[in-house]
């Protein structure tokens, strides 16, 4: 006598679920990290214009080690009232580590560092060179 099979088993159940499973983890993993990155983006294209305004004024910042506002960094440019009121108020730490020095023959020296720009919304960091 031979019977008709009219379900799955329990093993072919497990399995499907055990499958099922697999892909939801690895889709909410995915989430998690698009979302991570996302921030990190928004973070960055909120710092980036802070950077901007210490490279515009490489020559009075960023080669020492001092505290200052950002509204001495944006006086150099034409601003809006209300957004030059904003910036008054931070606060920025900036310091400078030397990395490497290069010296020439002519009595010229390269000098490569860092400058690093702390603000209460994060860090800043950019590699800086110049001659003396």
């Amino acid at each position: 006598m031979i019977s008709k099979k009219r379900g799955f088993t329990l093993i072919e159940v497990m399995v499907a679920v055990m499958i099922v499973s697999v892909v939801i983890a690895a889709l909410w993993q995915m989430r998690g990290d698009a979302s991570t990155k996302f921030s990190t983006l928004q973070k960055m294209q909120t710092l980036n214009p802070y950077a901007t305004f210490l490279l515009a004024n490489s020559d009075k910042y960023g080669f020492e080690k001092s505290t200052t506002n950002m509204k001495s960094l944006v006086d150099d440019f034409d601003l809006e009232s209300d957004l030059r009121r904003q910036l008054k108020n931070i606060k920025v730490h900036i310091s400078y580590d030397i990395l490497n020095n290069l010296d020439s023959n002519d009595s010229m020296m390269l000098e490569i560092g860092t400058t690093t720009m702390e603000l209460d919304k994060g860090t800043i960091s950019l590699i800086r060179m110049r001659l003396q």
